[in-house]
């Protein structure tokens, strides 16, 4: 097979105001709205003294988020997917994505510690209300890991040059939960400064996770599962304190 027409003749675009790309996305805002997550972002999510009104309708905004992150969009500019076509006739309250960044930009720590807080509730509806974690009442594995996310702005706040030359990052920390029958999802995240090492705040990081676990239904044995960066007395202790069992990697 072989295009016909020459590159500067022919333009596609989807602009056909009748048509939706995107129709799936129905019945996942519909579960996400069963889940209670426009009502648990109005409850906690409270960006107070924001300049510009970023503030404002934040339970709308993260939803659009939400929806655009599920629609494929991985940028600001890709939220644009939302408003295509016939999207405006099946949702309401969609923010442009101009809105959307400079309501994130507006957050800061504890704003984040409130979306966490909004993550870890909904997350134990959604498991509530799918099965999400099957065989979660029997065994279920915690993992925790760090990672490096290569960033390019120069006023990225906490973006550092660290463990790789001449690249600067963030150093979020990232726990999973998964069962043997069930794929992972993600049970919280924590960021950090590029140059932080990868177990500083770790203790409390842990004890988030295995709580938030526990919310999701993960009623049986809970294994933490971590490398040797993880392996000190306070995690083993917040381990302890959760009641549940670890399997870290020791350097020799």
């Amino acid at each position: 097979m072989q295009v016909s027409h020459t590159p500067a003749a022919v333009s596609a675009a989807f602009d056909d105001p009748n048509l939706i790309a995107l129709a799936g996305l129905v019945p996942v805002m519909r579960l996400a709205e069963r889940c209670g997550l426009s009502r648990l972002v109005a409850q906690k999510v409270k960006l107070t003294g924001a300049k510009n009104g970023a503030g404002a309708s934040a339970d709308a905004k993260v939803t659009s988020l939400v929806g655009g992150m599920a629609a494929g969009a991985d940028s600001i500019d890709d939220l644009h997917v939302l408003r295509h076509g016939a999207m405006p006739a099946l949702f309401r309250g969609v923010r442009a994505p101009s809105t959307l960044g400079t309501f994130l930009r507006a957050f800061t720590h504890g704003h984040a510690l409130q979306l966490h807080a909004v993550h870890r509730r909904f997350l134990a509806a959604l498991a509530a209300h799918t099965p999400l974690l099957p065989g979660a009442d029997e065994k279920a594995f915690i993992d925790v890991d760090s990672t490096h996310k290569r960033v390019y702005g120069r006023t990225k706040q906490g973006a550092e040059y660290g463990r790789f030359k001449g690249i600067r990052t963030l150093h979020p920390l990232l726990a999973s939960i998964c069962t043997p029958h069930a794929r992972p999802v993600i049970a919280t995240v924590r960021m950090r400064r590029g140059k932080a090492a990868d177990s500083r705040g770790a203790p409390k990081f842990v004890s988030d996770a295995l709580a938030t676990a526990v919310g999701a239904g993960c009623t049986g044995m809970r294994i933490l599962r971590a490398d040797s960066q993880f392996y000190n007395a306070g995690v083993i202790a917040a381990c302890h304190r959760a009641g549940a069992h670890f399997s870290i990697t020791t350097a020799g």
